[in-house]
């Protein structure tokens, strides 16, 4: 599936810059109810087999967001998936760090990296996104944290903060206003990838019932916060039209 929707980063990363001005007339705080149409576009982050009930980073009930998707899903001519892709022996696996344990955090060149069991490493199973997903209109698969030496949370850019991944520049071509994000987990990914997208001028929505947390030692309440101060709406279901 992801061979038939990779993409041209350094042509996106390109056009991110020319229409940088673009998107700054278009930052702004999100309204409060997102409209659906050809300039909305939905974010699937990372619902693979690693992060739902029997993987190596399970989410508590993660895989319930999948129907609830399938469902929205419908609602959308523009969807795109993120996909975590690490390499083996990647430096945000407990596994790398002799004598840590996963969920311990260590200070790596680009700052604090909370340590993982390995997961969703490439060409495995566990990287796969699940197989009840059912998203046939999906026209792009946005692959992160394959840089063996950096995490990378967000869709839009890597844990250094200064790598883009071309998301940016992709939605800008194609005229994209808006984005709502779902999937896994509400607290790292989801979060991460909201708030870079609001930051990059889209008017960003997160979809509760549509999104599962780790909860980390209060992260999925800091991340609630997080967001709002970014300018992310946190909404339901019903909130959307259709």
């Amino acid at each position: 599936m992801a061979g038939r929707f990779e993409i041209d980063r350094r042509g996106l990363i390109a056009g991110a810059t020319i229409l940088a001005a673009t998107a700054a007339s278009q930052a702004g705080k999100a309204q409060e109810k997102p409209v659906i149409d050809e300039r909305t576009v939905l974010i699937v982050v990372d619902v693979q087999n690693d992060f739902c009930p029997g993987g190596s980073l399970a989410v508590t009930k993660g895989d319930e967001v999948v129907p609830v998707i399938n469902a929205l899903g419908k609602r959308f001519s523009n969807i795109l998936l993120t996909q975590d892709w690490h390499t083996s022996g990647h430096a945000s696996f407990a596994s790398s760090h002799p004598g840590k344990k996963p969920f311990e955090t260590v200070q790596m060149p680009y700052g604090p990296q909370v340590l993982w069991p390995d997961h969703c490493v490439q060409g495995t199973k566990g990287a796969e996104f699940r197989a009840d997903l059912d998203l046939p209109q999906a026209q792009t698969i946005i692959r992160k944290g394959y840089r063996r030496d950096i995490d990378s949370y967000s869709g839009f850019v890597e844990a250094d903060r200064r790598t883009p991944t071309g998301l940016t520049g992709y939605l800008r071509e194609r005229g994209i206003l808006r984005a709502v994000v779902v999937g896994l987990a509400t607290d790292f990914c989801v979060s991460w990838t909201a708030q870079d997208a609001a930051k990059a001028g889209f008017e960003t929505f997160v979809v509760e019932e549509a999104c599962r947390a780790i909860d980390l030692d209060g992260s999925l309440a800091r991340a609630w916060a997080e967001m709002a101060e970014n300018d992310v709406s946190r909404i339901k279901v019903s909130d959307l039209p259709g």
